[in-house]
């Protein structure tokens, strides 16, 4: 028994020392679903006050995402593995298109992608605030943005940090991040509401 305590004290601390993007790799690897809560600021170049929202998310792989906007407004983007699917409550209008790529180079890919290292080039950056930092730069060069951090703790993304080509920042901070739960079987359908103006295909 003593044995066993040994092994799980030795394990817990192996991943919580291990670098950043074994973590990452670790995360991609073995997390195929995940739900849980964020807080978001968007900060502009110009120094202008960060826009700061809250809300909830559902993923699972490949390609499948329910991101939900709760406050100070509502928002909701569907990617259901072969369209996105974005819904605007104030306005009920929906915009809809093929997702094609529209993933593979974004953050979200990070979250939901198959092919990590296709679409990313990954850097260790230390450590902050008790968390693995990874840089991970675009490798395409049409890519919006210039830059993603991620701040790894126990195998899971607690932060991530969105840099984009006009010097705008999105820091996500997960609240809560549960790994492979077991999730509805319509989590990632979505049906544009009654009388929604619909936008695009």
């Amino acid at each position: 028994m003593r044995n066993v305590i040994l092994l799980c004290c030795l394990l817990h601390s192996a991943a919580a020392f291990a670098g950043g993007i074994d973590q990452l790799k670790a995360f991609w690897s073995n997390t195929h679903a995940a739900q849980g809560s964020f807080a978001q600021s968007v900060a502009a170049k110009s120094g202008r006050k960060p826009q700061n929202s809250v809300g909830h998310f559902l993923m699972a792989r490949p390609g499948k995402l329910r991101w939900a906007y709760d406050k100070p407004m509502k928002l909701l983007l569907v990617a259901d593995g072969e369209k996105l699917w974005t819904w605007d409550p104030d306005l009920n209008q929906v915009t809809v298109g093929k997702m094609d790529k529209a993933l593979g180079a974004t953050p979200a890919a990070l979250l939901t992608g198959e092919e990590l290292d296709r679409h990313f080039t990954l850097t260790e950056a230390g450590v902050a605030d008790g968390l693995e930092i990874v840089d991970a730069e675009p490798k395409s060069a049409d890519s919006a943005f210039a830059r993603v951090r991620i701040g790894m703790s126990d195998n899971l993304p607690r932060l991530m940090e969105v840099r984009d080509n006009f010097g705008q920042t999105t820091t996500l901070l997960f609240t809560e991040f549960k790994p492979n739960p077991v999730l509805p079987k319509d989590a990632f359908r979505f049906l544009p509401p009654k009388g929604a103006d619909v936008v695009g295909e």
